[in-house]
């Protein structure tokens, strides 16, 4: 009896060791939820950022975020999903989120304190993933430091100049008041359509960007994120820029009805970059590739992972 008891005692101590080591383990699976926050100095100023993945290449992602986001603006469904293969790195640039300072107001400046992050973290090479604003600050990054850069994906982006790009500002703050008198985020209306899809989309967007619960970010500033829209506005009245100087794969993506930089801009940008792909997301808008986080992940792997 007393060997039986033993026995037995035995085996339910091994199953609560296994189930606790199976269970730490899938707690210490670092996936954009829990992923922590770090700092590095660029130039006296802290830049708070979070990196994800293994470093299974020298050259790491470098992703460049939205007008008004901060790091938990970003799609956790994207992070994740690019991070199983690379290791991609968000940040706040000066002036948002966690990094003290105060926002640029031209594009140029933005790139110029981007680059100044990636040397701070000790990268010569990367690539760059850029979305809205992002896409902007990447086609500056190009110009400006063009051997920094490896391979570049730009969404819901436009040129220098491009169409209606000029008007961001006036449908942000539309957009703004539409959300406060239907409590909703304004992301609903500037990011995706007003159908089934669309709506159900945004729905699924926005709920996935709650899924962090701890060591949220902090929120930007209403001041900063005034000189962002300068900066945007700055931008769509500023000379077209050469972008046949851009000798890096490129590849440009958006959905085919992007009401706040019409979707025009894209098939433009792909027209002028010489070594360009394109990818139009049909029934979708300026999230497209959150509509379609799935294929959009897909896409870019195959496309980053070349040598």
């Amino acid at each position: 009896m007393h060997k039986i008891t033993l026995v037995l005692f035995l085996s339910l101590a091994w199953i609560s060791k296994t189930f606790t080591q199976t269970n730490n383990q899938t707690q210490s699976v670092m996936i954009y939820q829990n992923v922590k926050t770090q700092r590095v100095d660029v130039g006296g100023t802290d830049f708070y950022y979070r990196k994800l993945g293994e470093n299974n290449s020298d050259i790491p992602i470098i992703f460049l975020n939205h007008l008004a986001a901060t790091m938990d603006n970003c799609d956790p469904r994207i992070m994740d999903g690019l991070a199983t293969a690379r290791q991609i790195i968000c940040f706040d640039n000066r002036g948002i989120g966690a990094t003290k300072g105060t926002t640029p107001k031209t594009v140029a400046e933005m790139a110029k304190d981007a680059r100044a992050f990636i040397h701070a973290l000790g990268y010569e090479k990367v690539d760059l993933v850029g979305f809205s604003l992002g896409g902007f600050i990447t086609q500056e990054i190009l110009l400006q430091e063009p051997h920094l850069v490896r391979r570049a994906i730009i969404t819901g982006a436009g040129s220098a100049g491009g169409e209606g790009i000029k008007n961001v500002t006036k449908l942000t703050y539309l957009d703004i008041f539409r959300g406060l008198l239907t409590f909703k985020d304004a992301k609903t209306y500037l990011f995706f359509n007003r159908n089934e899809n669309g709506k159900k989309s945004a729905k699924e967007f926005l709920n996935r960007l709650k899924e962090r619960k701890e060591n949220r970010d902090e929120k930007m500033k209403v001041g900063n994120f005034q000189r962002q829209l300068k900066a945007i506005h700055a931008w769509g009245l500023q000379a077209a820029q050469d972008l046949s100087v851009i000798k890096q794969p490129v590849l440009v993506a958006n959905g085919e009805n992007d009401r706040m930089v019409p979707s025009s801009n894209t098939s433009n940008l792909a027209k002028r970059i010489p070594n360009s792909q394109i990818i139009i997301y049909k029934d979708a808008g300026h999230g497209g590739i959150f509509q379609y986080h799935d294929e959009f992940v897909k896409s870019a792997l195959e496309f980053l992972c070349k040598q």
